[in-house]
């Protein structure tokens, strides 16, 4: 074949490959109010980074029509490119092509994208957009949904894995986002589940829709299986490269500094927070105030929001070096622990240790939370998550103790007993097994019993509290015993905490040697 000849079958080869003849398919994609799959690659990556891989595979023929239909690419489009100069591996369901769907060649595809990732240490990027299994091909499809799925297993810890869903992800295509480390959604055309409405129609006779089964509200606030839910694919898009910023390429890196002043000492902004937590212990605040008021630029990327709501995890940066922040909310029932808080703040506390991420936490926390459902829900071994966390966790952590710390709360949140570096407590800080006026009815029973028949009872009782605030709650108490390095004025927090994590900068800590521990699940 002529030079000529050779280059003109090329060019309309990858022309065919990205699009060109199938404006139908896509004028429809843009109907439903969605991207194709090489526009969201080009709105995630830097200008004219990306590099295809697989541009021209095809299926192999397999009957049933298919062989008919040959298109390049066969339904998702992988490479490599780089977000705001550092490297990342993507691949992109294509649902012009076969509706999305996976087959052999597309398994193999992502496969080869995984396994570079892996190889060359940089996150992957899944952007989700699928009709599931192609039916054509039969067990090929189901075969290649579990090698996918032990390929991301093999990632987890080693890369970091976002996933994106822009459309429909269901049936085995779900685990697909089960398994990366985040998840993020799009309001109004993104839905996810293991079995459709017209499945669970004909075999539970209850007749749901898509957004009842996994719609946006239900991933984010009822599943937890969406940690963040964008307005559009624009915003999902973008949140995922603020994301990355925070994030190593790899375990085998850290995450990268950004330039930033040096905390020297107590600046006039850090005074509010000495007037932040309420005189009255039943009246509430907002952490993220605290938060604000610590982090560089006041800036907290907050993930896993709607879920939880009683705990925060997000990233943030001190003196330019990226943090994870777990902080108990008291706005949102007390800042209690219950079975959704701890599993939220045990995933992103292990993804943290995992990629050398150190652990602010700020602990303002009645306990864990009582009651039937509770207890029928598994809180006694899904709150063991978030303790199996912290201890297993081997990156420098640091705890600020606001107000309350409470049972088996203190414990759990990021106590010195469970390996915390350094910790410190504000003067408000009370640490004990229960708050006052718990204590007071138990201790002080038949105190208070005695004294109601001489019309003393509230008196004797406000007594009793004020001694127990004082002789055993009060944050002295645990820093005499050592459970707590300093108990700082609120306005030093940032510079205590600052000079901390400075301090434990590249230390190294490792536990004992073993293939893995064996979390309760």
């Amino acid at each position: 074949m002529a030079t000529q000849d050779a280059l003109d079958d090329l060019s309309d080869r990858l022309g065919q490959a990205h699009g060109t003849g199938r404006e139908t398919a896509i004028a429809k994609q843009h109907a439903r109010g969605k991207l194709t799959a090489r526009e969201r690659i080009t709105l995630l990556l830097d200008d004219d980074s990306f590099i295809e891989m697989g541009a021209l595979a095809r299926h192999r023929s397999v009957g049933f029509g298919i062989e008919k239909d040959r298109p390049y690419g066969d339904g998702v489009v992988t490479g490599y490119g780089t977000v705001d100069g550092r490297p990342v591996c993507v691949f992109a369901h294509d649902f012009t092509t076969f509706g999305g769907s996976l087959g052999e060649v597309f398994g193999e595809k992502v496969i080869a994208v995984y396994d570079k990732a892996i190889e060359i240490g940089c996150p992957i990027l899944a952007l989700n957009d699928s009709g599931g299994a192609r039916i054509q091909e039969g067990v090929v499809s189901l075969a290649y949904y579990a090698e996918i799925g032990r390929r991301s297993v093999w990632a987890s810890g080693v890369v970091p894995q976002i996933s994106l869903v822009m459309g429909p992800c269901a049936g085995g295509a779900a685990y697909g986002p089960a398994l990366t480390d985040f998840t993020i959604m799009v309001e109004g055309t993104s839905h996810m589940f293991v079995t459709g409405p017209q499945v669970v129609a004909a075999t539970m006779g209850e007749h749901p829709t898509t957004d009842e089964l996994g719609g946006t509200d239900i991933s984010a606030e009822v599943s937890g299986n969406a940690h963040y839910v964008a307005h559009s694919e624009e915003d999902a898009l973008d949140f995922a490269r603020i994301m990355l910023s925070y994030l190593p390429l790899s375990n085998r890196v850290a995450p990268e500094a950004y330039d930033a002043p040096l905390v020297t000492g107590v600046e006039p902004h850090d005074h509010a927070l000495d007037r932040l937590v309420p005189d009255r212990d039943v009246e509430v605040y907002d952490m993220r105030r605290v938060i604000e008021a610590v982090v560089d630029d006041g800036e907290l990327l907050q993930v896993h929001e709607r879920f939880g709501r009683t705990i925060l995890v997000g990233f943030a940066r001190i003196e330019g070096h990226s943090v994870g922040v777990i902080a108990n909310q008291p706005l949102v029932r007390g800042g209690v622990l219950d079975i959704d808080a701890s599993e939220k703040a045990a995933r992103f506390l292990r993804f943290c240790d995992a990629f050398g991420i150190p652990i602010l936490t700020f602990a303002d926390v009645p306990g864990y939370l009582p009651g039937v459902d509770q207890e029928r829900g598994g809180i006694i071994r899904r709150g063991a998550k978030l303790l199996y966390a912290y201890a297993e966790a081997t990156v420098p952590m640091v705890t600020v103790v606001t107000r309350k710390a409470f049972g088996g709360g203190y414990a759990v949140m990021g106590s010195k007993h469970l390996g915390a570096d350094v910790n410190l407590a504000w003067p408000t800080a009370q640490i004990a097994v229960m708050g006052a006026e718990g204590a007071a009815s138990v201790l002080g029973a038949r105190m208070i019993a005695q004294a109601e028949t001489e019309g003393r009872g509230a008196e004797v009782r406000s007594q009793i509290e004020a001694e127990y605030r004082t002789q055993v709650a009060n944050p002295y108490v645990a820093a005499d015993r050592g459970y707590v390095d300093a108990v700082i004025a609120p306005r030093e927090t940032r510079y205590q905490v600052a000079r901390a994590l400075r301090l434990l900068r590249g230390r190294v800590k490792k536990g004992p040697e073993r293939v893995h521990g064996n979390i309760p699940l």
